[in-house]
């Protein structure tokens, strides 16, 4: 059965759940207090916006997606499908960026892409969906099905900060590969998304902690 991470008392429950499944992240969570849900807007909006961010700085990111969303409303599929590619660039999109979200909407209309669907599918499942389109990388996918969707157990395994935190929270020697973080995240299942959660609130007290040990110097 797949967990839904909708409310911030999901979220309380799946780490309570995750903490008795896996006693090593009970000091984890001492460290940190309960984390925060994060949650953005769903469906294509939400996916189109990640998009957009992909390798901007936050600013630009904002910036862009401030455009874009203003010039369509509603903004749906069936408004990026239509809209001019010339448009699109002027608001700030790339090449690349207009491609992957005609791409998308065009396999929405179709009726070929049911992002409504994924948030039901396993999470390795649903990961292979999203990936297969140009334009989606497996972060992405990770994060859209996470955040959008709340899909308990997605699992962001290319994100640096969740790396840096189980190599610290672990007592790893090195900073694990998108490839190693997975078998490390199966004790995990199907809550894998919540770990996510507790790991990225670990990162936010160790890169405190830098902040602090610097300061004293």
């Amino acid at each position: 059965m797949t967990v839904h991470l909708k409310t911030q008392s999901d979220l309380d429950d799946a780490i309570h759940a995750l903490v008795k499944q896996d006693p090593r992240l009970k000091p984890i969570l001492d460290r940190t207090g309960p984390p925060a849900l994060r949650r953005r807007q769903p469906g294509f909006e939400g996916l189109a916006a990640i998009v957009c961010g992909q390798q901007l700085s936050t600013a630009s990111a904002s910036a862009i997606w401030g455009r874009l969303s203003a010039a369509f409303t509603p903004f749906d599929h069936d408004a990026i499908r239509k809209a001019r590619i010339d448009r699109l660039g002027r608001l700030g999109l790339s090449a690349a960026k207009i491609a992957a979200l005609k791409l998308l909407a065009g396999e929405i209309a179709a009726g070929r892409l049911n992002l409504d669907v994924l948030a039901e599918e396993d999470a390795d499942a649903a990961h292979a969906t999203l990936v297969r389109y140009r334009g989606i990388g497996p972060w992405t996918a990770d994060v859209y099905l996470l955040f959008c969707l709340g899909h308990g157990d997605a699992w962001p395994a290319g994100d640096v900060a969740l790396q840096e935190a189980i190599k610290v929270g672990l007592g790893l020697t090195t900073r694990p590969s998108p490839k190693q973080m997975a078998p490390l995240a199966e004790p995990w299942r199907p809550l894998r998304g919540a770990a996510a959660h507790l790991w990225w609130a670990y990162y936010k007290v160790i890169k405190n902690r830098e902040g602090v040990a610097a300061g004293t110097k």
